[in-house]
């Protein structure tokens, strides 16, 4: 119960002091997504530094899971190539998807291991995922080849 307890202050770290919010300039491409199931949404901006993810951005307007996760994002790919950030996103979504059968890699996922009770509640999942499908969205748009993973399925 620990860990638990430790994950959920992580992620409340996250939405009372997020990493990356609010929407900067220049940037190379802009994805909207809303979570029509709870009415979570998010604006997010990438910029490019040709291969690398030199700043992603982004207003929410959320549930703290979909807001602390955006947050956590900003910190995994931010100046990561977008092959590195396909691995992450692969892995946090494989994670949030796998109803609590998927052990999460803390060297791969960081602060995003604690979005790991989510999987036990399927409804949270597209919280969770909103923003890294506007972050996959965005990448695709900015032209920088598509982040590729299974679309968000609950």
């Amino acid at each position: 119960m620990q860990l638990e307890q430790m994950y959920q202050e992580i992620i409340l770290d996250h939405y009372r002091s997020p990493h990356g919010a609010g929407l900067r300039e220049p940037f190379d491409a802009e994805s909207f997504q809303i979570n029509p199931t709870c009415g979570d949404e998010i604006t997010l901006r990438v910029k490019m530094d040709g291969s690398t993810i030199a700043d992603v951005s982004y207003e929410t307007l959320g549930c703290s899971i979909s807001q602390a996760s955006a947050s956590v994002l900003t910190d995994l790919v931010v100046g990561r190539s977008v092959d590195e950030s396909r691995e992450v996103l692969g892995a946090f979504q494989e994670m949030t998807q796998g109803r609590g059968q998927v052990e999460p890699d803390e060297d791969v996922l960081g602060d995003g291991v604690a979005f790991a009770g989510v999987a036990r509640y399927p409804a949270r999942v597209k919280c969770a995922l909103l923003g890294w499908m506007a972050f996959k969205d965005a990448v695709a748009k900015a032209g920088a080849g598509s982040v590729e993973t299974e679309e968000a399925t609950t």
